[in-house]
């Protein structure tokens, strides 16, 4: 497999001169800033918001090496995951032209992000046990395929993919190859992260929304090795991350142990939670997790998911997911979040 960035960067892309923000050009320590027209008075609320962010996230970017065993110039920091993913759309797909692949079911913003970009979406579905269809993947590659979206452990299935057949994948696909590993922190498989060096075409998502619990403050992360890093940071928005979400994930990276034990209590609760679903007559399956969430297969599943709602309980429907027939995805929530779903879902009755 030969892989070469400049034979999938879009040609205006390559041309393109980024945008370069007052902090783009200076780098050092100073007392006066007067060179990025912000208010110098301060702000209502404090005097830390009246200037510009980091642009690069620097000291976050340092913590997360750490965290992760990963060189800081290996890192991107997205307005969350969807702006990772977006970015390489806009970065190697020519609108119009090329195409991706995904295997259904999967994350949506895949998809959603192809259509806004006008790029050819190319669907490999997962075989019934949720695993790669490689022979139909092979077929829908041609010379235009530039990115294969691989989401281990799924959203919306649970599972974690063979490693070998993603390992297959890297190995043949001169692409990009993206694996999403927003639900990494609750699986028993290792990261990809420290294959970076082996394959140059391999882009790792992971999020802080999920097991750092951070989902409102929007920050995902990308790893890769430093040619896609470049090309990220080329065509991002100058002032991507907020300096409050810099100021709160800086202090929540510094409580790695407190995380965790929070990722071994969801665990447990996820074994559980599956106990007493599994005891539910309404219950006909549930498929195994390497996730915070739960897939589970039940009579009625549209019934089922109004009746819970009816009950101030929100699940997800996805019974109209190809593969996910009678499914709804429930995530774990507390002892008694769950203990109340289990009750309710056993008073639930089809007429």
């Amino acid at each position: 497999m030969n892989f070469n960035i400049d034979d999938l960067v879009r040609e205006n892309v390559k041309k393109l001169v980024p945008y370069s923000s007052a902090r783009d050009e200076f780098s050092g320590e100073a007392n006066v800033f007067l060179d990025a027209n912000e208010n110098s008075l301060g702000s209502p609320l404090t005097k830390w918001y009246n200037r510009y962010p980091d642009p690069h996230q620097q000291k976050i970017k340092e913590k997360l090496s750490k965290i992760k065993g990963i060189a800081a110039k290996n890192i991107f920091i997205g307005n969350g995951s969807d702006e990772c993913i977006d970015l390489l759309y806009r970065a190697f797909c020519n609108p119009g032209k090329d195409n991706v692949i995904i295997c259904p079911p999967t994350y949506g913003m895949y998809q959603v992000s192809a259509e806004i970009n006008d790029v050819e979406i190319r669907k490999a579905p997962l075989l019934e046990n949720y695993q790669l269809d490689l022979v139909h993947m092979e077929t829908l590659v041609d010379d235009f395929t530039k990115i294969i979206w691989l989401c281990s452990p799924n959203n919306p299935t649970a599972n974690s993919l063979n490693r070998e057949d993603i390992e297959m994948v890297l190995n043949n696909f001169p692409g990009i190859v993206v694996i999403d590993e927003a639900y990494i922190n609750f699986s028993r498989h290792r990261s990809f992260i420290q294959e970076l060096a082996e394959y140059p075409n391999l882009v790792v998502l992971q999020t802080l929304s999920k097991a750092w619990g951070l989902a409102g403050l929007r920050l995902g992360m990308a790893f890769a090795g430093e040619a896609i890093i470049d090309v990220y940071n080329k065509i991002k928005p100058p002032y991507n991350i907020a300096q409050s979400t810099q100021d709160i994930v800086l202090q929540a990276l510094d409580n790695v142990e407190e995380v965790n034990e929070m990722i071994r209590v969801i665990v447990a609760e996820r074994k559980l939670l599956e106990e007493k679903l599994s005891a539910l007559p309404q219950v006909q399956h549930i498929y195994p997790s390497d996730a915070n969430f739960l897939l589970v297969k039940v009579v009625k599943a549209k019934e089922a998911y109004h009746y819970l709602l009816s009950k101030g309980i929100v699940v997800r429907d996805r019974s109209n997911v190809q593969l996910c027939e009678d499914c709804l995805r429930i995530t774990v929530g507390t002892p008694d979040e769950n203990r109340i779903l289990a009750d309710a879902l056993r008073d639930f009755t089809v007429a």
